[in-house]
């Protein structure tokens, strides 16, 4: 299970979706890896906003002080994305 916090300020996920195929690759937290990586990249390379991310196997943490519109556009997406992941695997508890 991967558990995802969202602040004003940060995201934080630890965890792994763990849904391994029968040749041993989850597809499932590759995609979530592959969103967020994206979403981390995105905000440094297409908005003015200033990240704090750290990686990790299994966790991940973004910081801001601030985001722009578009960096809130971009959280958005990443969001969205995640939703519909869970929607079809559950493998994602939202926290608050």
């Amino acid at each position: 299970m991967i558990t995802i916090k969202i602040t004003d300020h940060s995201i934080c996920m630890n965890g792994h979706a763990g849904r391994k195929s029968p040749d041993g690759i989850d597809r499932v937290c590759a995609a979530v890896s592959a969103l967020t990586c994206n979403l981390i990249n995105s905000l440094k390379d297409l908005t003015g906003d200033r990240i704090r991310a750290e990686t990790a196997s299994g966790m991940t943490v973004i910081e801001w002080e601030d985001l722009s519109d578009g960096g809130k556009l971009l959280v958005d997406s990443w969001f969205l994305g995640l939703t519909d992941i869970n929607r079809e695997y559950n493998c994602i508890e939202f926290q608050k």
